[in-house]
């Protein structure tokens, strides 16, 4: 009697289950100098007022604007504040300081008057602009105040953040440690770039395209290599998924002869949550565990690989991160409008690899690829995102608004 067959399931139950099928990474210190594109696992607080004391915003002279409401006024000069060598002296009436941008205001003054505004002889200076209290003065606290938390956990951070925790005076941040996904490529047809190629064999690029996909994400990718369609070659390399936190195999994830992950990984021990999922590419999805490490079985046509890996793959990344959590980790979309008339769909739920434009109008639009093999590299190349298909969706035309998946240029 023939297995049953295994249950299609929807695109969202099926990246509900991954996402609930992940958890958030430990944590680790990291300097702030090697902080760029990871993920704040804690919030980051100020060690220090900035600026810590009231500052000039322009080179000038430092007044009391009591001295200055008259002008013409004449003032003498007692002193100098440059930035990291304020005035230490006390200023007094009709006296004034030569102040620099960023320099300490001195004790005393409360305005600034800028040097365009002056007439300088000697130590007689001649104030020709009336200056208000705090005029050109950046007062203590303007940027930010000791122990204000500037910086909320499941940040991403990026340049100007990285410049934001060190004026915080904080030399050190604790991140989400990195997710060790381990990618493992199945079937006799495989070769390494510039390895010596049989008549009927292909080039391995799914395996190095996730590998940056996963390092774009965020994670660290361990290439286990290519599984020849042999249970032995298959279990061999499966051993290598030992301290990995996510498994992602490439082929072998359908119901031909040589597709063996199903077959090989449940003999070590696989709990299948699903195996097909009611999309087009990315029918023959798999997801489980295998000695507790989340496993995604990814179909081997590349563009299948990828669109899965930008709707199940990356989310997982985020949750295992702590960028997001599972109920918000799935794919958002939004809508353009579309710049081709489409056909009706059938009961998968399509993902079309489109170019996004503006339009003159200065709307949105998503041009679908006339062709949309899912063997084809080329074109998913030059996709810029997703139109999303709803199962039985009927025919659109040309103009009507549909929801489009952004695909991240970086990955």
């Amino acid at each position: 009697m023939d297995a049953p067959r295994p249950r299609m399931i929807p695109v969202a139950e099926a990246q509900a289950n991954v996402l609930n099928g992940v958890t958030r990474l430990a944590s680790e210190d990291v300097s702030v100098a090697e902080s760029f594109g990871r993920i704040l696992a804690e919030d980051v607080a100020s060690r220090m007022t900035q600026p810590p004391v009231a500052v000039s915003s322009m080179d000038g002279y430092a007044v009391r604007s009591a001295d200055v409401a008259n002008v013409p006024s004449g003032l003498k000069l007692i002193g100098e504040s440059s930035a990291g060598r304020g005035f230490t002296g006390k200023m007094g009436p009709g006296e004034t300081v030569r102040i620099f941008t960023g320099a300490p205001i001195p004790e005393g003054a409360d305005a600034i008057v800028i040097q365009e505004d002056t007439d300088v002889a000697g130590t007689q200076i001649t104030m020709k602009e009336s200056s208000g209290a705090g005029r050109y003065v950046r007062p203590a606290g303007l940027d930010f105040a000791a122990g204000q938390v500037l910086l909320k956990a499941g940040k991403r951070i990026n340049s100007r953040d990285v410049a934001l925790i060190a004026g915080m005076n904080v030399p050190w941040v604790k991140v989400t440690r990195r997710p060790r996904v381990a990618i493992l490529s199945t079937g006799n047809e495989l070769v390494m770039p510039g390895d010596p190629m049989g008549a009927h064999q292909i080039i391995s690029s799914n395996s190095l395209g996730l590998a940056a996909f996963v390092a774009a994400a965020g994670g660290s990718a361990v290439n286990l290599g290519i599984a020849i369609d042999e249970p032995g070659a298959l279990r061999d390399k499966l051993a290598g998924i030992r301290g990995m936190d996510m498994l992602v195999t490439i082929g072998g994830a359908s119901v031909g002869d040589y597709d063996l992950v199903k077959q090989v990984a449940g003999a070590e021990g696989l709990d299948i949550n699903f195996s097909q999922v009611a999309m087009r590419p990315g029918k023959p999805l798999i997801f489980g565990k295998i000695h507790g490490v989340p496993m995604l079985g990814l179909p081997g046509n590349p563009v299948s690989a990828g669109v899965c890996a930008t709707l199940y793959l990356k989310p997982a990344i985020d949750v295992m991160l702590g960028a997001k959590t599972a109920a918000n980790a799935g794919t958002v979309a939004e809508t353009a409008v579309l710049g081709a008339d489409v056909p009706e769909n059938d009961r998968r739920q399509d993902y079309l690899r489109s170019k996004l434009e503006l339009s003159a109008a200065g709307e949105l639009t998503a041009t679908p690829f006339a062709k949309q093999d899912s063997s084809m590299l080329a074109f998913f190349a030059q996709a810029d995102c997703l139109v999303v298909r709803a199962p039985n969706a009927p025919a659109l035309k040309k103009g009507e608004r549909v929801p489009v998946v952004r695909l991240d240029p970086g990955a």
